[in-house]
């Protein structure tokens, strides 16, 4: 691993929105050095290896990581580490996202449903194992969010309560909005928490041909949509910008490269609310029977 190269820490680099933007990053003259979580791994270092990227200048790992088991997530954690070494980590890129309903049982024993689990609990959970390096190393949080944050039932949080549990029955659209809300939560929670590092929120924007979107029903005919690579460009702006807001509240970059006002995501701004759903690492071992393993 070269270490003067940029280290990367990320999920969802699997394919779609992730996939694709690392794959910019490797087409750059800037190194990079890759640390990416996948479940197939043969598959997708395969997939990386077709893109023919400059090896003397960057450096891929697949490391094993199924975000619907937190064990996973303690593996994954343990030898990204110990691939690391003493080098820093320059981005932590929180790009996984799954689409599902909440109609069966939460993953694993989980009372949660496998969308919650995946697109918060489990990534919440990864910060909290990397913490100590995450302070060293000063690093920037990247989580991909989406829009639907606004799309939260009722427009009440009480609502995750019950529409986030395993078999509560919730829809799709429910499920995705909710658990992209509460991990907004949980952005704002460790911008709280680790005031050593800097923490963005970002959209990609409206981009149908992803599998999340194709599932909802979306279309390139729809207005603002855009392709994969302009939804990936979207998203690595959130990797160097500089201007960042003088009220610390104010983390969600926009597809369009502005500071969302925060009157958009008042609701995730409730500090009770963000440590609700933003439990310790203690905690979610034993909610989710790892105290004992």
């Amino acid at each position: 691993m070269s270490t003067s190269a940029k280290t990367v820490i990320a999920t969802g680099a699997s394919s779609g929105l992730g996939f694709e933007s690392v794959k910019q990053l490797l087409e750059k003259s800037e190194p990079y050095n890759f640390i990416l979580g996948a479940r197939n791994t043969e598959k997708v270092q395969a997939a990386y290896n077709d893109l023919g990227y400059d090896t003397s200048k960057h450096s891929v790992t697949i490391i094993p990581l199924d975000l619907l088991s937190l064990r996973s997530v303690q593996l994954f954690t343990q030898q990204a580490l110990a691939k690391l070494g003493p080098n820093r980590v320059d981005i932590l890129y929180l790009a996984a996202g799954t689409l599902d309903s909440a109609e069966g049982p939460g993953p694993h024993g989980s009372q949660w449903c496998e969308g919650y689990v995946v697109n918060h609990l489990a990534q919440h959970y990864l910060v909290h194992l990397l913490r100590e390096t995450l302070i060293a190393s000063k690093t920037r949080l990247v989580f991909v969010s989406s829009g639907a944050i606004r799309n939260v039932r009722d427009q009440d949080p009480s609502t995750l309560d019950g529409d986030l549990k395993a078999k509560s029955g919730a829809g799709v659209g429910t499920v995705y909005s909710a658990s992209k809300f509460a991990q907004l939560l949980g952005a704002h929670y460790w911008r709280r928490n680790l005031p050593e590092c800097t923490v963005v929120a970002v959209s990609p924007g409206l981009i149908p041909s992803t599998n999340l979107a194709t599932s909802m029903g979306l279309s390139m005919n729809m207005p603002d949509a855009k392709t994969v690579p302009e939804g990936a460009q979207n998203l690595l702006r959130a990797f160097t910008v500089s201007d960042l807001p003088a009220d610390p509240e104010q983390i969600f970059l926009t597809s369009w490269g502005e500071w969302w006002p925060k009157d958009v995501y008042a609701m995730s701004l409730d500090t009770k609310l963000q440590d609700k759903w933003c439990l310790s690492l203690q905690e979610i071992e034993k909610e989710e029977g790892l105290s004992n393993q």
